[in-house]
């Protein structure tokens, strides 16, 4: 029975990882700083630590839906990453930089597994008529990780210094491994596991490779596992693709994300333009995750009370709203506008998550949950890196760009045309 094991177990789990997640980045920009002395190599490691998701998004997905028990290498994934983190802290000051960011490159490979990778795992834990609520609890784990993440990084630098801040980040990843690890095995009758009984399985059904495929005791299984999983990647892509549903809101997730970001790196010269500080900027980070906590709460109270559909265009207009109230500079507009984000940004994550929990076909569910979170990450980074530098030259001119991004999210909603029925399973 798939209810032996506690939902709000997976949803401790969750939390802790994604809050040991959400402290990571702030950390190793503080440690980046403190231990190499320079802000370019300190900005450097966070976007490492973000960019490489996209690229292991699909790869992790899909060894978890081949996976016949995903919250093994789940589990294996959370220890990579946190060892990962130690390794960066390792490096620092002591390795040269170019070395330590191939680390962190690395380590931001398994990033998805901490928020697509959980969230996949949903439909083996709780029972179809309780997935809306229990959606929207496990997307209220974001908002709390994004609360309380950067708090405490900022809390242990100061108090025990910036490295200590890394080191607890890893712990905190860490933490969640039991969790992980008991996560029910997969209950399919056709598991896609490459192996079974140190036999390699056939690879899911999909076009043969054009190229000879090497023979040995080794090479055929590993190369068979290779072929299966781009197969498999080439099928998540198609799925996504075919099905409006899924295409429409991933994009306008991520187009969304983009946004985030470029209002992300605005967030230090509106602290000390308009709130008397730079670092008072992270206040607002703090108000957005308390309203958007706030709003999935009544969410995971009524779930079907608007459409997921509706929640994704509507959340990137409320999101477009709040850079462009910032622009005039009024301290309490600027506060305000901040929650008007998190009220857009959290019942938005819910209902992404709902789309893809009803769309995504059974096989490829995991792969498309990590998919989309490595894009949503990567977006948000390439937000950061493309308003940073147009901030420093106008910081109104950074908002605005802002908010076009995030209008341009919810008209790339509607660009996608509405399925005439249920798309086929990939």
């Amino acid at each position: 029975m798939k209810r032996r094991y506690s939902f709000p177990v997976h949803l401790t789990g969750a939390a802790v990882a994604r809050t040991g997640d959400e402290m990571a980045g702030p950390a190793l920009v503080l440690a980046g700083l403190a231990l190499t002395g320079s802000a370019a190599d300190a900005s450097l490691l966070l976007a490492g630590v973000t960019v490489s998701s996209v690229l292991g998004g699909p790869v992790l997905g899909s060894l978890l839906d081949r996976a016949e028990r995903p919250g093994r290498l789940l589990a294996a994934a959370l220890a990579l990453y946190a060892a990962g983190l130690t390794a960066v802290l390792v490096g620092l000051g002591r390795l040269p930089f170019a070395l330590t960011l191939a680390a962190a490159v690395l380590t931001g490979l398994l990033g998805p597994a901490l928020s697509g990778g959980w969230t996949a795992q949903l439909r083996a834990v709780v029972r179809d008529d309780r997935l809306d609520r229990a959606n929207a609890l496990d997307a209220m784990t974001f908002g709390a990780a994004g609360l309380a993440g950067p708090v405490l990084a900022g809390g242990t630098a100061e108090a025990l210094g910036a490295p200590t801040a890394v080191v607890v980040s890893a712990a905190l990843v860490a933490l969640a491994l039991p969790a992980a690890w008991a996560l029910p095995a997969r209950t399919d009758p056709t598991p896609k596991s490459p192996t079974r009984g140190g036999r390699p399985r056939p690879v899911p059904p999909g076009p043969a490779p054009s190229v000879p495929v090497p023979s040995g005791p080794l090479v055929g299984p590993a190369v068979g596992l290779a072929v299966g999983l781009a197969v498999d990647i080439a099928a998540g892509l198609r799925a996504v693709v075919r099905s409006p549903a899924l295409a429409r809101a991933t994009l306008t997730s991520v187009v969304s994300c983009t946004a985030q970001g470029m209002l992300t790196a605005c967030l230090a010269l509106l602290g000390e333009r308009v709130l008397g500080g730079a670092g008072r900027g992270a206040m607002l980070l703090s108000c957005a995750a308390v309203s958007a906590l706030a709003a999935n709460a009544v969410l995971a109270r009524f779930p079907r009370a608007i459409a997921p559909d509706t929640l994704l265009w509507t959340g990137a207009l409320l999101q477009a709203a709040a850079p462009a109230a910032a622009v005039p500079g009024h301290p309490t507009v600027l506060v305000a506008a901040a929650f008007v984000a998190g009220i857009g940004e959290g019942p938005q994550l819910t209902a992404l998550f709902a789309v893809r929990h009803r769309e995504a076909p059974e096989r490829l569910r995991s792969q498309i949950f990590t998919t989309g979170a490595g894009l949503k990450i990567t977006g948000f980074a390439l937000g950061a890196v493309v308003a940073g530098p147009v901030a420093a030259r106008s910081l109104t001119g950074a908002l605005l760009l802002a908010t076009g991004t995030a209008v341009l999210a919810a008209l790339a909603f509607f660009a996608v045309p509405a399925a005439r029925g249920r798309a086929a399973p990939a």
